[in-house]
């Protein structure tokens, strides 16, 4: 069985990272992202989301295989208030992050090789947020032989955080596997509807205090600062055909940068390891589909990925970093009334 979902890293994972599973891997994340959850991040096909854009908060970035028992699913109040401020959302900044992929941890013999790159983009415009994200990853198993597996997310998301127009489309050696595509809309209280166009149209509710993408990297960042070291909100990022997951997000260590990075815009901004554990609504699920862990720094970039595909874990590292400047946005003039 195939799951799909974002992490929040700008997130998106967040915004944030997603990917899909294939036949032979478990779910496990992603999100930043949205946890990039930064917008959160989409690594459709091999799913993290994230992340996810969403690994324990063990050693920066890391996954363990299950930080949450069997017997217990996280009981964390849902945050339904929709409160967050200009200032928040707009420290999420625009970036285009390019991510080297390494193998460093293969179980069961499956996958003898692995290598890839992820790029991640996001935008702040006038009228909201576009996140572009693609993962590319060539493997060899024993079973398939050579995979080629590419993955494409993208979105709008409203400036308000009502609106979410996505796209994912996931493909092994040249042959489609999934192609999503929709719009969904939230009311005040978190609550509202997805619509899908592809591949089946079709139409599904979203529970209270759902968080898009983007709006799920601002909490994330907003109750790091706030010295919370928990959460938990339900997050709708278009990578699935399912709708909405719930997640529960660990922080861990928020503060200065360290260690520092190889990019000085990072090294002067706080910084802390982010945990993100996905769970399915439908049916409830006691255990966590995936699970990412990443660093988070305060604009919503993300470094030390850990990338779980099931059979095989690969590490992400920050390659190149783009920071773009924002866009002038100028108010419409109030017209006279008459």
């Amino acid at each position: 069985m195939r799951r799909s979902r974002c992490l929040p890293l700008p997130l998106p994972l967040a915004q944030g990272f997603c990917f899909t599973l294939g036949h032979n891997a478990r779910a496990v994340g992603k999100a930043i992202a949205s946890v990039m959850l930064g917008g959160v991040i989409a690594l459709p096909f091999l799913h993290m989301a994230h992340a996810q854009t969403a690994g324990a908060v063990v050693p920066s970035g890391t996954v363990s295989q299950s930080t949450t028992p069997a017997e217990t699913r996280p009981s964390v109040t849902p945050n339904t208030a929709r409160s967050f401020s200009e200032t928040d959302i707009n420290q999420i900044a625009s970036q285009r992050a390019v991510y080297n992929l390494t193998l460093i941890e293969a179980s069961g013999g499956k996958t003898l090789s692995a290598t890839g790159t992820m790029l991640y983009s996001v935008r702040h415009g006038c009228s909201g947020w576009s996140t572009q994200q693609r993962l590319d990853i060539q493997s060899v198993t024993r079973q398939n032989g050579v995979e080629h597996l590419v993955s494409d997310y993208s979105t709008f998301e409203s400036a308000d955080g009502r609106t979410l127009i996505f796209r994912t489309m996931e493909t092994s050696n040249g042959k489609l596997l999934q192609n999503l595509r929709g719009e969904a809309t939230l009311h005040p209280d978190g609550s509202g509807t997805a619509h899908y166009e592809k591949p089946l149209a079709k139409t599904l509710s979203l529970p209270a205090g759902t968080l898009f993408p983007i709006q799920h990297t601002v909490s994330i960042l907003d109750a790091a600062r706030s010295g919370k070291t928990e959460i938990s909100s339900p997050i709708f990022d278009g990578t699935s055909p399912d709708g909405a997951a719930d997640t529960y997000i660990t922080l861990l260590g928020w503060g200065n940068t360290t260690p520092t990075t190889d990019f000085t815009a990072l090294n002067v901004l706080q910084s802390g390891r982010v945990h993100v554990a996905f769970f399915a609504r439908t049916p409830p699920n006691m255990m966590p589909e995936y699970e990412i862990g990443m660093r988070y720094f305060a604009n919503g970039v993300s470094d030390n990925l850990t990338l779980d595909f099931g059979d095989f874990r690969m590490k992400g590292t920050l390659h190149a970093l783009d920071l773009p400047k924002p866009e002038t946005c100028h108010a419409k003039p109030h017209q006279k009334k008459n």
